[in-house]
């Protein structure tokens, strides 16, 4: 083999891992807002329960207005937050405040009985095991991501073609009761 050979093969090797890099990189960015997506689904099927939620404890608890108003502003900052931490943060709030709400509903044993109230906890219950999948699912591409775009030599693809990292879709820290998922049972 003459050195030329050997040049041209090694740039063919070169030319051949970039390529299979590159389209790495694509594959984990749209795996990663593919499960961003799945996500928001889970998310916006719990903000469409939610007002049937409130309308329910509302009927027998009507003396309660400002936990109602909470969980409905909460709501509104969560479905109209933008980027992973601005969401993370307002589903926080959210979570707190249907807290709330399930508390007012110990109060009121023909509540608790009620099946539209039993449907709809539920639901949010199912929801709740589908959100915190879906999250775990993002945050693990999200992770693959990142070490990808950190670890040598995919860095230099990375950065040659500016992928960029993701957020994690994370829990506040200093919150120890958002770590617990909303109580639902009675």
């Amino acid at each position: 083999m003459t050195p030329i050979n050997i040049i041209l093969a090694v740039v063919a090797v070169v030319v051949v891992w970039g390529i299979f890099a590159y389209n790495s990189f694509v594959a984990l960015v749209n795996r990663t807002k593919e499960a961003w997506s799945d996500i928001d689904v889970q998310l916006k099927r719990r903000y469409d329960l939610i007002p049937n939620l409130v309308n329910t404890v509302k009927g027998y608890a009507t003396h309660e207005s400002s936990a109602f108003e909470k969980v409905s502003d909460a709501r509104a900052k969560a479905m109209g937050a933008g980027g992973v931490a601005d969401k993370a943060a307002a589903e926080n709030m959210l979570s707190g405040a249907l807290k709330s709400i399930f508390a007012i509903a110990e109060a009121y044993p023909e509540l608790k009985a009620n099946q539209n109230f039993l449907a709809l906890q539920n639901e949010l219950a199912d929801t709740e095991n589908k959100i915190q999948a879906a999250r775990r699912f993002y945050n693990m591409n999200a992770r693959d991501l990142s070490i990808g775009i950190e670890s040598f030599p995919g860095n230099l693809i990375a950065s040659i073609f500016h992928f960029g990292k993701m957020e994690f879709f994370e829990l506040d820290e200093a919150d120890a009761s958002a770590r617990n998922p909303v109580e639902v049972k009675f």
